[in-house]
């Protein structure tokens, strides 16, 4: 095999996920179970009875996931190139490192590589191997969606932050005002009383900072009640928008499958495209054979 067919072969392991590719397949589930290990040893970690007895083995551990992800990290930077072969090989590279996958599975790395450069042991450091949870995203096609709706309703959700920003400055402001001669030790400022501004909007009330005077208490009550509300905002958001992306690509889809029906058959090569594209839409079997049955009926 020269150069090419190696970088290709390796590609497809990588990026393609194939289940009928058995390298490709044991490969995705060896990285999988890496990352999950590589959390539970993340918490196990922070136990100081468990850590102080399996140090090395900690160690031994941590340093063969680093090396492990180093590696990944140079392969798919190298084979990123089999994707879009006519452009220049640099360029492809270049924007490649700068994907959203890519700089996770930097962080994964330098996560690992930071603490064995400057040699040191701070827990911050070990705390943001967790980052390596994000790799996940890879492997599954939801949390891809999830991401994507989140760009896509960007502008959305920023304004529903503004509100809340607005809101908890209000807040804030407001028991300030109404506390701060009642209770000045725990309403002295604004910035101090935004905790509980959070709490209230939040619904979540810990109970450890209330108002105490009549005009305070009513007006945490109306902060209480404009935080249902508001708080509310980017979870209804979230959801109309997965709503939204999932009736898109269940419309793609009927669209591919309605040109495969054109002919009243489906060949074995549009059934292949076909699965891959409900494998990439991340689409349930069930939905697929519901689709098919409402297609075929039309047709």
């Amino acid at each position: 095999m020269n150069k090419k067919s190696i970088r290709k072969r390796i590609w497809e392991i990588l990026e393609k996920g194939n289940s009928n590719d058995k390298v490709s397949f044991y490969t995705d589930i060896f990285l999988i179970t890496l990352i999950i290990f590589n959390i539970i040893a993340v918490l196990l970690e922070t136990v100081d009875s468990i850590y102080s007895k399996y140090a090395l083995e900690f160690l031994i551990f941590e340093r063969f996931s680093t090396v492990v992800f180093l590696i990944e990290y140079i392969l798919r930077i190298w084979v990123c190139v089999e994707e879009k072969i006519k452009n220049n090989k640099l360029i492809t590279r270049l924007k490649y490192a700068s994907t959203w996958p890519a700089i996770i599975d930097l962080l994964a790395v330098l996560s690992g590589l930071l603490p064995m450069i400057f040699e040191v042991d701070l827990r911050i450091l070990r705390a943001l191997r967790m980052l390596r949870l994000l790799k996940f995203s890879r492997y599954f096609k939801v949390m891809n969606l999830l991401l994507g709706v989140l760009k896509e309703e960007k502008q959305s959700f920023l304004a529903a932050m503004f509100l809340l920003t607005i809101a908890m400055l209000i807040a804030s402001t407001g028991i300030y005002l109404f506390e701060k001669d009642a209770q000045p030790d725990k309403f002295s400022s604004i910035p101090e009383a935004m905790w509980w501004a959070i709490a209230t909007l939040t619904t979540i009330g810990y109970g450890d900072v209330t108002p105490v005077t009549g005009m305070g208490k009513f007006f945490g009550a109306i902060i209480a009640i404009i935080g249902i509300g508001v708080v509310a905002l980017p979870s209804g958001i979230l959801a109309s928008g997965f709503t939204d992306q999932l009736k898109r690509r269940q419309a793609q889809y009927e669209n591919e499958l309605s040109k495969a029906l054109q002919d009243g058959v489906i060949s074995s090569s549009e059934r292949n495209k076909l699965t891959k594209i409900a494998k990439d839409m991340n689409l349930s079997e069930e939905q697929i054979k519901t689709m098919e049955k409402k297609l075929k009926e039309v047709n």
